[in-house]
C-alpha cells in the first residue's frame, strides 16, 4: 500500500472533529496508531494557533479536507489555502452534491479533481462507488480512491457490499480507503477484509462514549481485518461440510 510518496503502516486514517476536548481528541490520536489525520480547514481557521499547536505535538501526517464545499471553484479554493497553510500538497477532495445524504458531486468532482491534479496536488478523492466515476477520477490524476461506505455521519456501515466488492476486483493495483459511514470496528475488518487498503473514519470515534478506547477498538479491528484477509479466509458454502473426517470412525451394529 502506498499513499503517493508515503507507505503508512498503520491502515487507519482518523479525523479530527467533533471531539469533547482536545486532550480527548488527542489521546484518541495516540490510541489509534494512526499516522494520518484528516483536517478541516474551517475548523483549523476557528480555532487558531491552539489547534495548530496540538498538530505540531502530534507530530502527525496532516491530509486537509475541502468538507462542506458545494462547488468546485470553493473546493479549489479552500485546497490552495489549506496547501498554504499546513504546506502539503495532500488533499481530502469533497465537493458535496447533496444536503441531506453528502453524496458526492461526481460531475464537480472530477472537475475539481482536474485542476488540482494539474496543479500538483495529491488528491484523495472522497467518492462513490461507482466504476465510470472512479476511471474519471484516474483519468483525472488521481492516485488513490475513497469510496464511501455510507453517508457521512451515519454509522451504518458498508451499505452496497456487492458495489464495493466489484469495485475491489475492478481496480487492483490501486490504493483503496473506505471513507465514512464506518460505524462500529466490526464494520472496519470487514472493509479491511474485502480487501480495501485502509479506513477512514471520523465520528464513530468522536461520538462514542470512551473515544479512547473506541479508537483503540478500532486500530486492533482494522489490524485483524488485514491480517484475515493475508491468511486467506475460507471459501463460503452453501451446505455443512464435517469437520471431523468420516474415514476411521468406529461403526456399531
Amino acid at each position: 500500500m502506498k499513499f503517493y510518496d508515503i507507505t503508512p503502516e498503520s491502515r487507519f486514517l482518523l479525523g479530527t472533529a467533533g471531539y469533547p476536548s482536545p486532550e480527548v481528541l488527542s489521546q484518541a490520536i495516540e490510541a489509534s496508531g494512526t499516522e494520518i489525520i484528516t483536517v478541516s480547514l474551517r475548523r483549523e481557521g476557528g480555532e487558531g494557533g491552539a489547534f495548530r499547536d496540538l498538530l505540531t505535538r502530534l507530530n502527525k501526517r496532516v491530509l486537509p479536507n475541502t468538507a462542506g464545499c458545494h462547488t468546485v471553484k470553493e473546493a479549489v479554493t479552500t485546497a490552495h489555502m489549506a496547501r498554504e497553510l499546513f504546506n502539503t500538497r495532500w488533499i481530502k477532495l469533497e465537493v458535496i452534491g447533496h444536503a441531506d445524504t453528502l453524496q458526492p458531486d461526481p460531475f464537480g468532482l472530477v472537475e475539481a479533481a482536474r485542476i488540482l491534479c494539474d496543479d500538483g496536488f495529491q488528491v484523495f478523492p472522497y467518492t462513490t462507488e461507482d466504476l465510470v466515476l472512479g476511471e474519471k477520477l484516474l483519468e483525472a490524476g488521481c492516485q488513490v480512491l475513497m469510496p464511501w461506505g455510507a453517508p457521512i455521519g451515519s454509522g451504518q456501515g458498508l451499505r452496497n457490499i456487492e458495489g464495493l466488492r466489484t469495485m475491489r476486483a475492478w481496480f487492483k493495483g490501486v490504493p483503496l480507503i473506505v471513507d465514512a459511514g464506518i460505524g462500529t470496528p466490526s464494520q472496519a475488518a470487514q472493509a479491511m477484509e474485502m480487501g480495501f487498503d485502509g479506513v477512514l473514519l471520523n465520528t464513530a470515534v468522536a461520538k462514542a462514549q470512551d473515544p479512547v478506547r473506541m479508537a483503540g477498538a478500532f486500530r486492533d479491528a482494522i489490524h485483524a481485518g488485514q491480517q484475515a484477509l493475508l491468511a486467506g479466509p475460507m471459501e463460503r458454502r452453501d451446505m455443512a461440510a464435517a469437520s471431523t473426517p468420516v474415514f476411521g470412525l468406529a461403526e456399531f451394529n
